[in-house]
């Protein structure tokens, strides 16, 4: 029961961002960052957590769920640093999915030629 709604959950918010795509005129770099503030946004409100816990995987993969794992990060280091907390705790709470993408795509690119488009 948890993949079917970790799926559906996860589904919704895909299909949420497609009709932005389609409905706006938002480009999508603008859309992606909409999501992440989305997230933290919701993650200092502290909604976040118990969306989180009933979604399952289907609100921690999409950038939603990155944009709590920032502010996550962020409410960390204040807790542990004091004010220093707001400019490390997202960059260390998000190094591990950054680096991984960074690492992944490089790996990629020795695979796979990218097509210009004309």
């Amino acid at each position: 029961m948890d993949y079917l709604k970790a799926f559906l959950i996860g589904g919704l918010i895909c299909a949420a961002v497609q009709l932005l795509m389609e409905k706006t005129k938002l480009m999508p770099g603008r859309i992606m960052v909409l999501l992440v503030v989305s997230g933290a946004l919701l993650s200092a409100a502290g909604w976040y957590e118990p969306f989180l816990e009933y979604a399952g995987a289907g609100a921690s993969v999409p950038l939603l769920g990155f944009g709590h794992v920032l502010m996550k990060g962020v409410k960390e280091a204040v807790a542990e640093q004091g004010f220093l907390g707001i400019f490390t705790g997202g960059l260390k709470a998000g190094a591990a999915g950054t680096s991984a993408a960074l690492i992944f795509g490089y790996l990629d690119s020795f695979f796979f030629k990218p097509k210009m488009r004309q």
